[in-house]
């Protein structure tokens, strides 16, 4: 049997996100290779196309999906660019993996969940990379088992060293809690149907206009509470944990891993210091089962409609931070496509 020839990818945006997938297709994964890469910064392009053999920079996304050597598509661009690259890729009917968000809003992202039911089928895996993490794995197998009975709560952290200029509190939500809020989803298989922010007095190393940091609660359609802690200036290094607590037991995960020293009577070791070594393994293991399913023609992971809920309660997420009030989430009917 001939061997099959490696999926062409292009990937769309090469700043850091994007240049980072760049080097896992070319240098870590097998069975695809960098056919392609865009962005709007022509030089950009052509710098990262020229590290990789064979590779073509383009501009514009529909040049590089109209390449016969572009098999799939890897979407890093800004948010608000995501729409306009999906709806392009359902019309060459190309896979897709896309970083989160889907869309930054849940209208644009329905219009996303329409135009993938008209192909009939599912086209889209949304890059929530955690449901890849091997630690949010095994917890999720914990929680499948039933062995502890049924999940009462989650506990969760989420904690960055600090934050770029110009972060603002809605990007606590958008950008950060919309992790928590996946995760949640996925591993207790249910909806999120309300929301509330509390704010406590913030940390003197916020900027003057975050206020950090804030406790976010979710109320599941299972009767499951949970609470994320979001401090996004915490000043001492990027920390990710989740404990679900059932009617018979606990699990958690996110606690240190690697290298523990003792050393002049001190006991230690490193934290990592943003998302990328953190969750290095999990993007990798993410990316090599997307090309692995797409070789086999077939689509898993995150789907549009976990984009589409995703977005739908991070805008519930916002309208609560600003109010101070609980807000309940506004989602369709999943469709029979998503089911």
């Amino acid at each position: 049997m001939p061997q099959q020839p490696p999926l062409g990818v292009a990937v769309i945006g090469t700043g850091r996100m994007g240049a980072d997938h760049v080097r896992r297709i070319d240098e870590v994964i097998h069975g695809a290779r960098v056919a392609a890469v865009v962005d709007v910064d022509a030089e950009r392009a052509k710098a990262v196309a020229g590290r990789v053999e064979g590779c073509a920079a383009y501009t514009e996304p529909a040049a590089a999906m109209a390449s016969p050597d572009v098999d799939a598509l890897l979407i890093a661009s800004p948010g608000p660019a995501h729409e306009a690259a999906l709806l392009q890729a359902f019309a060459h009917d190309l896979p897709v993996l896309c970083e989160k968000p889907l869309t930054p809003d849940p209208a644009a992202a329905l219009r996303v969940l329409e135009a993938e039911q008209r192909l009939g089928h599912r086209r889209v895996q949304v890059g929530f990379m955690r449901r890849y993490d091997a630690g949010f794995m095994r917890l999720k197998s914990v929680l499948d088992a039933g062995e502890f009975g049924r999940p009462l709560m989650l506990h969760c952290q989420h904690r960055n060293a600090s934050t770029p200029p110009g972060f603002t509190s809605q990007m606590m939500i958008n950008d950060s809690v919309v992790h928590e809020i996946d995760t949640t989803r996925w591993l207790l298989d249910q909806e999120i149907t309300a929301i509330t922010v509390l704010r406590p007095a913030p940390s003197t190393a916020a900027p003057a206009h975050l206020s950090d940091p804030q406790l976010v609660l979710f109320e599941t359609s299972g009767g499951a509470v949970v609470d994320v802690e979001i401090f996004v200036n915490c000043g001492f290094g990027y920390q990710v944990r989740c404990e679900a607590v059932c009617e018979s037991g606990s699990a958690r995960t996110g606690e240190e891993a690697g290298l523990v020293t003792h050393s002049a009577g001190r006991w230690g070791g490193t934290i990592p210091q943003d998302f990328v070594p953190r969750f290095a393994e999990a993007y990798d293991r993410q990316v090599q089962r997307w090309v692995d399913a797409t070789r086999r023609g077939t689509v898993e992971g995150p789907s549009s409609w976990d984009g589409y809920a995703a977005a739908a309660v991070c805008e519930a997420g916002v309208t609560a931070q600003a109010t101070g009030r609980r807000t309940t989430t506004a989602l369709i009917e999943r469709p029979a496509l998503y089911a």
